[in-house]
């Protein structure tokens, strides 16, 4: 696949059909297993730095549509506005925003990331829509401003709380690396590949990939 062109062979109306069954199932069954990890961890956040247990962040999905992402805060309260003076130490080439470091982050907040537990919350932005299981990772608005013609392949279809990126390596690819994975994904799309990255995304939770 080059970078002026991409197809979407697989996202048929069957497929888009069971797919979404499968979120919503799948979502709920998440929601009740994981409660007790949402109660503990709620806590710890509460205890660690006493604030929102969520945070909120507006997020671009399919077709440049707007939406509300919610996470576990993992961050100090009001840690968006300390982000730029910390542009210059960003690690990831391209379109993106990390640091490994990132003084923002709360002990608590730096192993629920790590196990990508703060990430749960996102299964409510599943049930009502907005995302889906598997997908490409949900770009920031001024992200998306430095997007190519070819890298806004990526929003023809939903985001999803985890895919082909994030399985793959994570942090340690850059932003092009990113792109191709989720392009990858589009194309290649299956229920079977979607269960395939949902069983290695329960694995890395246990045994984390780069994530931070």
């Amino acid at each position: 696949m080059n970078r002026t062109e991409t197809k979407f062979h697989n996202y048929n109306n069957g497929y888009l059909l069971i797919k979404r069954l499968f979120d919503v199932v799948i979502s709920l069954i998440g929601l009740i297993i994981s409660s007790p990890i949402i109660l503990v961890t709620s806590v710890a956040i509460l205890i660690d730095d006493f604030g929102p247990v969520f945070y909120s962040q507006t997020r671009i999905g399919k077709n440049g549509k707007e939406f509300k992402i919610l996470k576990f805060r993992s961050m100090y309260i009001d840690a968006d506005k300390e982000k730029i003076g910390l542009i210059e130490q960003n690690e990831v080439d391209g379109a993106m925003f990390k640091i490994q470091d990132d003084p923002r982050v709360t002990r608590v907040g730096n192993y629920i990331r790590r196990h990508s537990i703060d990430e749960i919350p996102q299964l409510i932005n599943v049930l009502i829509g907005d995302m889906t299981l598997v997908g490409p990772r949900p770009p920031l608005p001024e992200e998306v401003k430095q997007y190519t013609d070819y890298d806004l392949n990526r929003l023809v279809v939903k985001p999803g709380c985890t895919g082909l990126w994030q399985v793959s390596g994570r942090n340690a690819l850059d932003f092009d690396e990113m792109v191709e994975l989720d392009l990858t994904y589009i194309k290649d799309a299956s229920m079977l590949l979607d269960f395939k990255i949902c069983i290695k995304t329960v694995w890395i939770m246990i045994c984390p990939n780069n994530a931070y």
